[in-house]
Protein backbone atom coordinates (compact mmCIF):
# COMPACT_ATOMS: atom_id res chain seq x y z
CA UNK A 1 0.00 0.00 0.00
CA UNK A 2 1.55 3.29 -1.13
CA UNK A 3 -0.34 5.44 1.40
CA UNK A 4 -1.58 3.96 4.67
CA UNK A 5 -5.04 4.64 6.14
CA UNK A 6 -3.37 6.41 9.06
CA UNK A 7 -1.57 8.73 6.65
CA UNK A 8 -4.79 9.46 4.78
CA UNK A 9 -6.75 10.23 7.96
CA UNK A 10 -4.09 12.53 9.41
CA UNK A 11 -3.45 14.29 6.11
CA UNK A 12 -7.12 14.81 5.25
CA UNK A 13 -7.87 16.29 8.68
CA UNK A 14 -4.94 18.69 8.38
CA UNK A 15 -5.83 19.60 4.78
CA UNK A 16 -9.45 20.44 5.67
CA UNK A 17 -8.37 22.63 8.60
CA UNK A 18 -5.87 24.48 6.40
CA UNK A 19 -8.39 24.97 3.59
CA UNK A 20 -11.01 26.32 5.99
CA UNK A 21 -8.60 28.74 7.66
CA UNK A 22 -8.83 32.34 6.36
CA UNK A 23 -6.45 32.94 3.47
CA UNK A 24 -6.11 34.54 0.01
CA UNK A 25 -7.89 31.71 -1.84
CA UNK A 26 -10.86 31.76 0.53
CA UNK A 27 -11.05 35.53 0.30
CA UNK A 28 -10.95 35.54 -3.50
CA UNK A 29 -13.65 32.88 -3.82
CA UNK A 30 -15.83 34.66 -1.26
CA UNK A 31 -15.48 38.10 -2.82
CA UNK A 32 -16.05 36.90 -6.39
CA UNK A 33 -19.01 34.73 -5.36
CA UNK A 34 -20.69 37.68 -3.65
CA UNK A 35 -19.94 40.04 -6.54
CA UNK A 36 -20.81 37.74 -9.45
CA UNK A 37 -23.09 34.96 -8.19
CA UNK A 38 -23.21 31.31 -7.21
CA UNK A 39 -22.04 29.67 -10.41
CA UNK A 40 -19.21 32.14 -10.92
CA UNK A 41 -18.00 31.73 -7.34
CA UNK A 42 -18.18 27.94 -7.50
CA UNK A 43 -16.37 27.75 -10.85
CA UNK A 44 -13.66 30.19 -9.71
CA UNK A 45 -13.23 28.14 -6.53
CA UNK A 46 -12.94 24.95 -8.57
CA UNK A 47 -10.23 26.60 -10.67
CA UNK A 48 -8.33 27.61 -7.52
CA UNK A 49 -8.57 24.06 -6.20
CA UNK A 50 -7.43 22.42 -9.43
CA UNK A 51 -4.49 24.81 -9.53
CA UNK A 52 -3.15 22.69 -6.67
CA UNK A 53 -2.56 19.88 -9.17
CA UNK A 54 0.23 21.96 -10.71
CA UNK A 55 1.93 22.31 -7.33
CA UNK A 56 1.41 18.61 -6.64
CA UNK A 57 3.19 17.66 -9.86
CA UNK A 58 6.01 20.10 -9.18
CA UNK A 59 6.42 18.84 -5.62
CA UNK A 60 6.40 15.20 -6.75
CA UNK A 61 9.07 15.92 -9.38
CA UNK A 62 11.13 18.06 -7.03
CA UNK A 63 10.80 21.17 -9.20
CA UNK A 64 9.34 23.16 -6.31
CA UNK A 65 12.56 22.61 -4.39
CA UNK A 66 14.54 24.13 -7.26
CA UNK A 67 12.23 27.17 -7.39
CA UNK A 68 12.49 27.64 -3.63
CA UNK A 69 16.28 27.40 -3.82
CA UNK A 70 16.53 30.07 -6.52
CA UNK A 71 15.81 33.61 -5.26
CA UNK A 72 15.60 34.87 -8.86
CA UNK A 73 13.06 32.27 -9.96
CA UNK A 74 11.02 32.76 -6.81
CA UNK A 75 11.08 36.54 -7.18
CA UNK A 76 9.96 36.42 -10.81
CA UNK A 77 7.14 34.01 -9.97
CA UNK A 78 6.10 36.23 -7.05
CA UNK A 79 5.90 39.31 -9.28
CA UNK A 80 4.00 37.39 -11.98
CA UNK A 81 1.47 36.04 -9.50
CA UNK A 82 0.97 39.39 -7.78
CA UNK A 83 0.64 41.24 -11.08
CA UNK A 84 -2.01 38.81 -12.26
CA UNK A 85 -4.07 39.39 -9.10
CA UNK A 86 -3.75 43.17 -9.55
CA UNK A 87 -4.92 42.75 -13.16
CA UNK A 88 -7.98 40.75 -12.04
CA UNK A 89 -8.74 43.40 -9.44
CA UNK A 90 -8.49 46.24 -11.94
CA UNK A 91 -10.81 44.41 -14.34
CA UNK A 92 -13.36 43.97 -11.54
CA UNK A 93 -13.17 47.64 -10.51
CA UNK A 94 -13.76 48.74 -14.12
CA UNK A 95 -16.76 46.41 -14.41
CA UNK A 96 -20.20 48.00 -14.72
CA UNK A 97 -21.59 45.35 -12.40
CA UNK A 98 -24.69 43.23 -12.86
CA UNK A 99 -27.22 45.16 -10.85
CA UNK A 100 -30.89 44.34 -10.59
CA UNK A 101 -32.85 47.12 -12.24
CA UNK A 102 -36.55 47.73 -11.85
CA UNK A 103 -37.43 45.91 -15.06
CA UNK A 104 -34.49 43.63 -15.83
CA UNK A 105 -31.28 42.21 -14.51
CA UNK A 106 -28.03 42.71 -16.38
CA UNK A 107 -26.31 39.41 -15.69
CA UNK A 108 -22.62 38.76 -15.75
CA UNK A 109 -21.82 37.80 -19.33
CA UNK A 110 -18.33 36.51 -18.62
CA UNK A 111 -18.14 32.83 -19.67
CA UNK A 112 -17.84 30.41 -16.76
CA UNK A 113 -14.73 28.99 -18.41
CA UNK A 114 -13.07 32.40 -18.02
CA UNK A 115 -13.78 32.42 -14.26
CA UNK A 116 -12.41 28.89 -14.01
CA UNK A 117 -9.28 29.88 -15.91
CA UNK A 118 -8.73 32.92 -13.69
CA UNK A 119 -8.94 30.81 -10.54
CA UNK A 120 -6.66 28.17 -12.01
CA UNK A 121 -3.97 30.65 -13.05
CA UNK A 122 -4.21 32.70 -9.85
CA UNK A 123 -3.44 29.62 -7.79
CA UNK A 124 -0.99 27.94 -10.15
CA UNK A 125 1.40 30.91 -10.34
CA UNK A 126 1.24 31.82 -6.65
CA UNK A 127 4.74 31.12 -5.26
CA UNK A 128 3.44 31.09 -1.70
CA UNK A 129 1.34 28.04 -2.58
CA UNK A 130 4.40 26.45 -4.22
CA UNK A 131 6.33 26.81 -0.98
CA UNK A 132 3.36 25.67 1.08
CA UNK A 133 3.09 22.42 -0.85
CA UNK A 134 6.83 21.94 -0.64
CA UNK A 135 6.68 22.29 3.15
CA UNK A 136 3.33 20.61 3.83
CA UNK A 137 3.16 17.47 1.69
CA UNK A 138 6.52 15.92 2.72
CA UNK A 139 5.44 15.96 6.37
CA UNK A 140 2.95 13.20 5.57
CA UNK A 141 5.22 11.16 3.28
CA UNK A 142 6.68 8.01 4.84
CA UNK A 143 10.01 7.21 3.14
CA UNK A 144 10.02 3.76 4.73
CA UNK A 145 7.05 2.80 2.57
CA UNK A 146 8.92 3.75 -0.60
CA UNK A 147 7.47 5.48 -3.67
CA UNK A 148 7.86 8.93 -2.11
CA UNK A 149 6.96 10.62 -5.40
CA UNK A 150 3.72 8.65 -5.69
CA UNK A 151 2.88 9.33 -2.05
CA UNK A 152 3.31 13.04 -2.71
CA UNK A 153 1.11 12.84 -5.81
CA UNK A 154 -1.68 10.96 -4.03
CA UNK A 155 -1.68 13.33 -1.08
CA UNK A 156 -1.70 16.32 -3.41
CA UNK A 157 -4.73 14.96 -5.29
CA UNK A 158 -6.54 14.40 -1.99
CA UNK A 159 -5.80 17.99 -1.01
CA UNK A 160 -7.14 19.17 -4.38
CA UNK A 161 -10.35 17.12 -4.03
CA UNK A 162 -11.24 18.41 -0.58
CA UNK A 163 -10.33 21.98 -1.59
CA UNK A 164 -12.65 21.71 -4.61
CA UNK A 165 -15.56 20.66 -2.38
CA UNK A 166 -14.94 23.33 0.25
CA UNK A 167 -14.25 26.17 -2.20
CA UNK A 168 -17.30 25.13 -4.24
CA UNK A 169 -19.47 25.31 -1.13
CA UNK A 170 -18.01 28.67 -0.20
CA UNK A 171 -18.69 30.03 -3.70
CA UNK A 172 -22.26 28.69 -3.58
CA UNK A 173 -23.19 30.31 -0.29
CA UNK A 174 -21.31 33.52 -1.13
CA UNK A 175 -23.29 33.65 -4.35
CA UNK A 176 -26.53 33.35 -2.40
CA UNK A 177 -25.51 36.37 -0.32
CA UNK A 178 -24.63 38.24 -3.52
CA UNK A 179 -28.00 37.44 -5.09
CA UNK A 180 -29.73 38.90 -2.05
CA UNK A 181 -27.58 42.03 -2.10
CA UNK A 182 -28.12 42.49 -5.83
CA UNK A 183 -31.79 43.29 -5.20
CA UNK A 184 -30.52 46.76 -4.30
CA UNK A 185 -29.92 48.85 -7.47
CA UNK A 186 -26.24 49.31 -8.29
CA UNK A 187 -25.22 47.05 -5.38
CA UNK A 188 -23.27 44.63 -7.59
CA UNK A 189 -21.20 47.45 -9.08
CA UNK A 190 -20.00 48.28 -5.59
CA UNK A 191 -19.52 44.59 -4.87
CA UNK A 192 -17.30 44.37 -7.96
CA UNK A 193 -15.29 47.33 -6.71
CA UNK A 194 -14.89 45.77 -3.27
CA UNK A 195 -13.88 42.43 -4.78
CA UNK A 196 -11.46 44.20 -7.13
CA UNK A 197 -9.91 46.12 -4.25
CA UNK A 198 -9.39 42.85 -2.36
CA UNK A 199 -7.69 41.27 -5.38
CA UNK A 200 -5.41 44.29 -5.83
CA UNK A 201 -4.52 44.35 -2.13
CA UNK A 202 -3.65 40.64 -2.21
CA UNK A 203 -1.58 41.11 -5.36
CA UNK A 204 0.38 44.04 -3.96
CA UNK A 205 0.90 42.18 -0.70
CA UNK A 206 2.35 39.24 -2.65
CA UNK A 207 4.64 41.46 -4.76
CA UNK A 208 5.92 43.42 -1.76
CA UNK A 209 6.26 40.43 0.58
CA UNK A 210 9.79 39.40 1.68
CA UNK A 211 11.68 37.07 -0.61
CA UNK A 212 11.64 34.35 2.03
Amino acid sequence: MIVSPEQLAAFTAAAVLITLSPGPDNLMVLSLGIAKGRRQGMVFGLGCALGCITHTILAALGVSALIAASPTAFGLLKIAGGSYLVYLGWQAIRSKGSSLQADQRQTDNTPLAAHFRKGLIANAINPKVVLFFLAFLPQFVNPAQGHSGWQTAILGLIFTAQAAMLFGSLGYFAGAIGSWLNRTPKASQWLDRIAGSIFIALGLRLILSPQR
